[in-house]
């Protein structure tokens, strides 16, 4: 069975399935450290890492058809139109993002001198080597600069895989915190009607984000938004959703590739950065002065 190199992307249509070199089974096979085990692709027989004796996971399929299933249950026919699923994937395979994008599940959003239209999006995480537990995020899309919108820390669903670990009490999580879109949307409103002209972003930057250097280059990608967008919360925001998105001379964020996985993974990261700095109450609290 062929398979991409481990920094592969790859996006598609619904309706939904796995890529072939993704839908493998999971084996474990012991090593001589009477504490630990091989997770091995059943499929090709490759060792894709070590773990402890107590892990336990699903196999990246089952793992991604039941966040589908649950997290699109209860959409219409025209909902899941034209809806892409684009998979992000490290680590030989390992690690696996799915990043669903659902253009017919649209809100604008306006001031009074931009607009802008965003999608729902559904972020959902897998490891099967130990590098990462079982996570999904919900956020959205700005469709006028294609900036992947990720929410704050309440907007997910995460659990590890100890030897508890079930798909089935997973699905179950999932399903009691799928969060509206609508209200997320309505919210980011909000913040478009929240005037920061007066406020001193530079600093309140200076303190969330703990580096001068990044805080600097988020302080100029702030203006560039606000130019378009005005001197809005919601212009921050979509500031730090751009640094999640690009990782090249369009933000002032480059990302070197040393190889493999770093891409995929470090940009990850970044969307996990941005979710901390909007629960955070510096950016929560952030009000018009």
């Amino acid at each position: 069975m062929a398979q991409l190199p481990s920094n592969q992307s790859q996006e598609s249509e619904m309706p939904f399935d796995i890529p072939e070199y993704l839908d493998f089974d999971v084996a474990f096979e012991d090593t001589r450290m009477p504490d630990k085990k091989y997770v091995i692709n059943q499929t090709t027989g490759q060792p894709l890492g070590i773990v402890g004796k107590s892990f336990k996971c699903a196999s990246h399929g089952d793992f991604f058809r039941g966040v589908v299933s649950t997290a699109t249950e209860t959409l219409s026919e025209h909902d899941l139109e034209d809806a892409k699923y684009s998979f992000r994937t490290a680590r030989n395979g390992a690690w696996a993002m799915l990043d669903i994008t659902l253009p017919n599940v649209t809100m604008d959003i306006s001031t009074d001198k931009f607009e802008t239209e965003i999608g729902n999006r559904i972020i959902s995480l897998h490891g099967i080597d130990g590098s990462c537990s079982n996570q999904v995020f919900f956020g959205a899309i700005d469709f006028f600069c294609t900036n992947g919108m990720i929410t704050g820390d309440h907007d997910k669903v995460r659990k590890k895989n100890t030897s508890n670990f079930s798909m089935e009490s997973f699905i179950y999580e999932l399903n009691r915190a799928r969060t509206d879109f609508y209200t997320q949307a309505q919210q980011m409103q909000v913040w478009a009607h929240t005037d920061l002209k007066y406020v001193d972003v530079s600093s309140l930057l200076d303190d969330m984000l703990g580096s001068k250097r990044k805080s600097e280059k988020m302080y100029s990608l702030y203006m560039q938004e606000a130019s378009t967008r005005g001197h809005n919360k919601f212009a921050l925001y979509s500031a730090m959703t751009n640094y999640a998105t690009y990782a090249d001379e369009r933000n002032g964020f480059n990302l070197k590739n040393t190889g493999n996985d770093t891409q995929a993974i470090s940009m990850w990261s970044r969307e996990q950065e941005v979710s901390k700095w909007i629960s955070d109450d510096r950016f929560r609290l952030l009000e018009a002065a």
